[in-house]
């Protein structure tokens, strides 16, 4: 990152490479079990496999290099949950498993430290405790917005069942996105559940609905944001307007669905997927022609941060803004160390037509 004091780097590390030591195909002309609709099951809808131009469309005023260029896949049909996974949800899995959470855990800085520039000093005990990353609206106007350590703060006791830190709670919250969720937590809770993440050509299908040239998930009117999806309006990152009627996350489904009568696929918290985040994926991948059910690059490999491998997250989050990453568009992806948490990430899950019994 740019522009940032020794202090606000280990804060920024601390969270977005929070370490622990644990870490479909086709055949004939179109995608298999295109047609192969069984009942789904509860709380999740069918998606048709389908041909499509995976990345952002030529229009797409905010479109980020790694989004380009669009390329031709075919996915396989798939079941998708109608939300995010909720805190209900998920405290049915810590309840039956006893599961604890990355966010919970201890630090071991011999662990964090591979995953830092070398010779980088070990940090203050006092942010070597558990805990994750809290967004925190600064006072005044921020002028370089290279310098996240500006409104993002390691919060020691934050986690799913605390989201703003010791104090907090998600009492009365059954129907909010989980967060404060790694994508170590997001696989657990898939092995519980019999469920996985998506793979990020998934993700992108089930969010474009039947638009193949959509750039949200409900069309190409940039001006219906505020009452299709949870995102910021005013001035980011100091004033929230709340012209979507919410400054934080929103319950599941207070928004309308898209075509695939999936909810929050734009905005609310960003959502885990399988793939590896490389910023020269879509470029190299280009070349191969139509990809069959694709899973990603094999390794991650971002120059921002070069020390720290990242998974693609897609869909945006509440504090997603124009004149910040615009990541409330179908195409956005941004990459994520798989050991982070932070209270605007989150994730939905999928099942094969294989899978379902």
């Amino acid at each position: 990152m740019l522009n940032m004091t020794d202090n606000g780097r280990y804060i920024l590390r601390i969270g977005l490479c929070f370490c622990t030591l644990a870490l479909l195909t086709s055949c004939g002309d179109g995608p298999k079990n295109a047609e192969m609709h069984r009942e789904a099951p509860e709380g999740m809808r069918w998606v048709p496999g389908s041909v499509f131009m995976q990345g952002a469309r030529a229009e797409d005023p905010y479109a980020m290099s790694w989004e380009r260029p669009a390329h031709e896949v075919e996915v396989d049909g798939f079941y998708i949950d109608v939300t995010e996974v909720t805190n209900a949800q998920f405290r049915a899995f810590v309840t039956q498993t006893g599961y604890v959470t990355t966010a919970e855990r201890p630090v071991d800085w011999e662990v964090m430290k591979k995953t830092l520039p070398p010779g980088t000093t070990k940090p203050p005990d006092s942010l070597l405790l558990p805990g994750s990353m809290v967004f925190t609206p600064p006072q005044n106007p921020v002028s370089d917005l290279r310098d996240i350590s500006q409104w993002w703060r390691w919060q020691p006791g934050a986690s799913w069942q605390h989201p703003q830190g010791p104090g907090s709670t998600i009492e009365g919250r059954d129907e909010y996105p989980v967060v404060h969720i790694s994508y170590e937590d997001a696989l657990a809770y898939c092995n519980w559940a019999g469920r996985r993440l998506p793979t990020e050509a998934e993700w992108e299908l089930a969010a474009r609905g039947e638009n193949p040239e959509a750039i949200f998930t409900w069309g190409t009117d940039a001006d219906l944001l505020p009452q299709k999806a949870n995102t910021w309006q005013g001035r980011f990152p100091d004033r929230n307007d709340s012209k979507d009627g919410f400054v934080a996350a929103a319950p599941v489904g207070s928004f309308p669905a898209n075509a695939n009568g999936l909810y929050d696929m734009a905005g609310n918290v960003w959502e885990w997927t399988q793939d590896w985040f490389r910023p020269d994926h879509y470029a190299e991948v280009a070349r191969q022609g139509r990809l069959l059910n694709p899973r990603g690059p094999d390794t991650s490999y971002n120059p921002v941060n070069p020390y720290q491998p990242e998974k693609v997250i897609k869909g945006g989050s509440y504090l997603c803004h124009a004149s910040y990453c615009a990541s409330f568009r179908i195409s956005a992806r941004m990459g994520m160390s798989p050991d982070s948490s932070t209270d605007h990430v989150g994730f939905r899950t999928v099942m094969s037509v294989d899978s379902f019994n």
